[in-house]
């Protein structure tokens, strides 16, 4: 049985600014008052993990015990499958330092030309773990299956989305709307699992 949310606060423990907004537009209508991070000034934790659920067990976890607060991580990343699973767990690295994600996106499209890769097959996955400050966790994953288009399209999403052609739409995650993206993602089929066990 899962543990529910009975606070008022809750931490997104992230500091990319497009994953805190989508996030808080999920929780929304659950009337809990939201703080990140970022604003909190609480660091970035190394993401040792091999796995998406191992890193965000360790961001909630690391947030959760430095707020003193339930904590919410997300960690997320761009499966592709003629890469081996690259980017994965480092697609946020693929970014570079200054989370250039222009330029991860061409890297991705450079290997797969480097690979003469006819598999333009991907997937993008979320792992969302809430932890508490007594250090018990609830951990959900969702996925959305698609395919690269390139170049890019659309400027409404946030990393990787302008390439990511979801399965049954013609428009990418960069073109569609974020009420809608909010619908199908990864991170709302994530999201949803957590509210059924958490939030209900």
């Amino acid at each position: 049985m899962a543990r529910r949310f009975t606070d008022k606060r809750l931490v997104i423990a992230s500091h990319n600014k497009g994953k805190v907004r989508e996030i808080e537009e999920l929780l929304a209508p659950f009337g809990i008052e939201v703080i990140s991070a970022g604003v909190l000034g609480l660091p970035e934790p190394d993401e040792t993990g091999t796995t998406f659920e191992a890193n965000a067990e360790l961001k909630a976890l690391a947030a959760a015990t430095a707020a003193k607060l339930p904590a919410l991580a997300d960690d997320s990343g761009l499966v592709v499958h003629a890469l081996d699973g690259d980017p994965g767990i480092y697609s946020a690295r693929w970014a570079g330092p200054t989370k250039d994600f222009g330029l991860a996106m061409r890297k991705v499209e450079d290997a797969l030309a480097a690979k003469q890769a006819s598999d333009r097959g991907a997937h993008f996955v979320a792992c969302l773990t809430l932890a508490w400050p007594d250090g018990h966790m609830e951990t959900f994953r969702g996925e959305v299956h698609g395919t690269l288009v390139w170049p890019p399209r659309g400027a409404k999403g946030f990393g990787y989305d302008p390439m990511f052609l979801p399965e049954g739409e013609s428009r990418t995650f960069g073109e569609i709307e974020p009420a809608t993206k909010h619908g199908m993602s990864h991170r709302a089929r994530a999201f949803e699992q957590l509210v059924a066990a958490c939030f209900r």
